[in-house]
């Protein structure tokens, strides 16, 4: 049964047009959202949502489904405690519980119980509640919210957490939590999985393998588009391509249909020059002979090529950014960690270890994908290397000619208030023409060249931190959730580059397709040591399956 249906629709901003005669079908089952920044995919969400409207076009949705969006960035009364908050989310049911409150208050008045017809509506009224009320498993709620929060990793003493105390991640969960207690029939998700460690997209996955309605996901992670989706809408260039299957399925058949439609735009093309070169040396002759005969047959070929239904040339390759990291041998060894240590004083002035025990030998070409749960202390063991912070025990050891480039997750290596043009003449010094030359291979514009980095977005700032890299003439790459805001074409030049890359690579990543693809050894991280498995993070997660038999 379709559920969704997008009818050539047209929607525009003042400044951009984002879909042109846009149409897909959406069912039961899960569907993957995907496209280059800005294409549309969260504009897509909003449209569905009825948030938006389209300018013209027709976008149908069955009245009688309910619909449930959750932005990139979850919006929770920081003062409410995880419980609370996903209480919240039951509009329906509480709206339903405080009726029936109310409804047993007027069975108490006088003037109520006291006329046979008022007293009958009410009761009416009140099993029309309670029929609603149960169906929706109202008298259930507490135990559904406890077994929602425990589903999504909160133990029993966490529930009165309060929401400003959470991580960024629990906050994610929390919020898709909070949405299905309400019981809508379709969830709209934009990117879920942002800031979930690896434990946490396995919960998000499960919600939503378990969600018994439609749910239409915008994720870059290609990984978790294989394991969750049943189709996938690709939004680009104003226009949405429909597939069936999970995003591996869709890059094939995308091949696939990019040939057949090649072939077919050839063909037509060539015949459509046929008939152009036909109906013009019958128009000349019919003017040279004055032969009305010719000169009618050069036009009725005319008007059936205005009535021809032109196949669109298929665009093979779109504008990428452009990366070349280069490298050099340097050291055979690397870089070692011996034994190394680091806590922080809580505050009640005890010393918390986050890290203990660390032993790490990385030598030439490695490639390296380092993972743990967040708060394990990944980024900080890479800022230990760097130099940046210092060990409270142990040793870090680089080798001589090892020269380190680091990208870092929260983008701490960039200025905010420096211009994208500053930044990258500084960088490469560069004469200006040379830098906007530059900054082109990364998709900056030219006016965006005065434009301070810290307005910029987390994709464009993404982007800009990757050119640094490529200036730094750096043979040993720390790279800190390098995906996290780059779009999936972004994403798989830069895999592309890396795997190019001369030199030595340590990588942290929760992007489990960007670690099959780089990786070599996969190192665990825990607070009191590592665990490494040789292979890329399938090889890794095929060992723990083993072990959990």
């Amino acid at each position: 049964m379709i559920r969704i249906r997008l009818d050539k629709v047209t929607f525009s901003y003042p400044s951009k047009t984002i879909l042109r005669e846009a149409s897909c079908e959406i069912q039961e089952g899960c569907y993957g959202v995907i496209g280059p920044n800005g294409s549309g995919k969260t504009t897509l969400l909003k449209l569905i949502l009825g948030e938006l409207k389209p300018d013209s076009g027709f976008l149908l949705r069955d009245k009688t489904l309910t619909a449930a969006y959750m932005a990139q960035d979850v919006d929770l009364d920081q003062y409410l405690t995880a419980y609370e908050a996903t209480r919240e989310g039951a509009h329906t049911v509480l709206a339903l519980e405080a009726e029936l409150m109310a409804l047993e208050g007027q069975f108490a008045d006088p003037a109520v119980y006291g006329n046979e017809k008022r007293l009958a509506r009410l009761i009416d009224r009140q099993e029309e509640l309670l029929e609603k009320f149960t169906a929706l498993g109202g008298s259930g709620l507490e135990g559904q919210i406890r077994a929602l929060l425990a589903a999504i990793g909160f133990k029993e003493h966490e529930f009165d957490l309060p929401v400003a105390h959470l991580s960024g991640g629990q906050k994610k969960l929390l919020g898709l939590a909070r949405i299905i207690i309400g019981r809508p029939d379709i969830l709209l998700l934009d990117e879920p999985d942002n800031h979930l460690d690896l434990d946490g997209k396995a919960m998000l996955q499960q919600l939503i393998e378990d969600f018994p309605g439609t749910v239409v996901i915008v994720s870059h992670d290609r990984y978790f588009l294989d394991m969750v989706t049943d189709a996938i809408l690709e939004v680009d260039l104003g226009r949405i391509a429909q597939f069936p299957g999970n995003y591996s399925e869709y890059m094939f058949d995308k091949q696939v249909r990019l040939a057949r439609q090649a072939e077919r735009f050839q063909a037509q093309q060539k015949e459509i020059s046929r008939l152009e070169q036909a109906a013009k040396r019958l128009l000349m002759w019919g003017k040279v002979y004055d032969n009305v005969k010719f000169s009618n047959r050069g036009k009725a070929i005319l008007k059936r090529l205005d009535k021809i239904d032109r196949i669109e040339e298929p665009i093979l390759e779109r504008d990428q950014i452009e990366i070349s990291l280069g490298g050099w041998r340097g050291s055979e060894k690397v870089l070692e960690v011996l034994e190394l240590g680091k806590g922080f004083l809580s505050q009640e002035g005890e010393l918390e270890l986050v890290l203990k025990g660390i032993n790490l030998l990385l030598r030439y070409d490695d490639r390296v994908g380092m993972i743990g749960p967040n708060g394990v202390g990944k980024s900080l063991l890479v800022r230990i290397i760097l130099g940046q912070e210092l060990p409270d025990s142990g040793e870090v050891i680089l080798g001589p000619s090892i020269k380190p480039g680091y990208y870092a997750q929260e983008f701490e290596t960039l200025d905010p208030n420096r211009s994208l043009l500053e930044t990258i003449c500084k960088a490469g010094n560069f004469s200006e023409s040379r830098g906007v030359a530059f900054l082109k291979k990364f998709l900056f514009d030219y006016d965006q060249r005065d434009t301070a980095v810290g307005t910029l977005s987390g994709g464009e700032r993404a982007r800009l931190q990757i050119a640094l890299i490529t200036l730094s003439g750096s043979n040993f790459l720390l790279l800190d959730e390098p995906t996290n805001h780059l779009d999936i074409p972004s994403c798989e030049v830069l895999e592309d580059a890396l795997l190019a890359f001369d030199g030595t690579i340590l990588a942290i990543s929760h992007d489990r397709y960007f670690l099959d693809r780089i990786a070599t050894r996969i190192v665990a991280l825990k607070g009191d040591g590592v665990n490494e498995y040789l292979g890329n993070y399938s090889d890794y997660e095929s060992s723990q399956r083993q072990l959990r038999t």
